[in-house]
């Protein structure tokens, strides 16, 4: 199975609301996908509808082969979920509840459940009720992941989460995507999909704004530079460089700054013909290329936004 998630033209509506409007992307086997928009973008409405919590309005999915709404006892037995809003309660404790949830999905192994605690720092004795937020969120992810299962579905998974767990958390999904696993992760924590995403895709008002891999949605971004010359350069030295516009030589000759877009090639083969004392360039920040697709930014990066081959 080359696609674990395959969505095409999935639309979901509340009466008069948009939740999300003709929806269509790939998630491959073995892949980390991350999904990334503010609150109301649509993240959680996709992961519902994945999940079949709620029907579409039109359009269809597949996950695992199988249809949420024909086959949902069989795929929520392969799929590891956490929901952005998860709620554990109870009298129990964390152990005699985690292991409630292990026998729903037809027993895990203690030993597995206690790796997952401690890894985490979860005190399995300490009473449900009187979990912390992030403590709440660690069972969440305990359960998640506990059965090993061949797509984890996490919804803003790190919420609450101090940064040493988070750094933990991301650590176990790196290590589920190198056991063949898939994880489709939706958060609004720009780093810490950055940091484990092999593709991204960005949605914005219930619709795919862009869908690549970093390093290429990074490849048509604006970079800041500031260059400088050991003598005076020709004002017309990079007169013919796409966007010349926006680069800018100071009054003396020796300093060139502005902005550039797209690949540097022409702008590196220019500067080769002189003699650069100097040079910085931004490499922009995962952030910072989100923002610009929410802020309508008129030098957002185009990326591919039909479904990956």
């Amino acid at each position: 199975m080359d696609h674990v998630i395959e969505l095409r033209e999935l639309t979901k509506t509340y009466g008069t609301r948009r939740g999300l409007t003709d929806l269509s992307l790939d998630v491959r086997q073995g892949e980390v996908f991350g999904y990334l928009g503010p609150n109301g973008a649509g993240k959680s409405t996709t992961i519902r509808l994945l999940l079949d919590l709620i029907r579409p309005t039109s359009g269809r999915a597949s996950v695992l082969g199988l249809r949420p709404r024909e086959d949902g006892v069989e795929l929520r037995r392969r799929v590891g979920y956490l929901a952005g809003d998860f709620v554990c309660d109870g009298r129990q404790n964390v152990r005699s509840y985690l292991r409630f949830l292990a026998a729903l999905r037809g027993g895990v192994p203690q030993a597995r459940i206690d790796d997952l605690a401690e890894r985490l720092g979860l005190d399995q004795a300490t009473s449900i009720r009187k979990l912390s937020k992030g403590n709440r969120q660690k069972v969440g992810l305990v359960q998640a992941f506990m059965h090993q299962p061949e797509l984890l579905v996490l919804d803003e998974p790190s919420s609450g989460l101090d940064p040493l767990v988070q750094q933990t958390f991301l650590d176990m999904v790196a290590e589920a995507r190198d056991e063949g696993r898939t994880v489709f992760m939706s958060s609004h924590i720009m780093s810490e999909v950055e940091a484990v995403a092999d593709r991204v895709g960005i949605i914005r008002d219930g619709r795919l704004a862009a869908l690549d891999t970093v390093s290429n949605l990074r490849t048509g971004a604006v970079r800041d530079i500031e260059v400088t010359f050991a003598s005076p350069v020709p004002p017309e030295a990079f007169a013919a460089l796409p966007g010349a516009d926006r680069l800018h030589l100071d009054q003396d000759g020796t300093t060139l700054t502005g902005q550039i877009s797209g690949s540097p090639d022409a702008l590196v083969k220019a500067l080769a013909r002189h003699t650069v004392t100097g040079l910085r360039a931004t490499e922009p920040a995962l952030e910072e290329l989100f923002h610009s697709y929410y802020e309508g930014a008129e030098n957002a990066p185009r990326a591919q936004t039909a479904p990956a081959a």
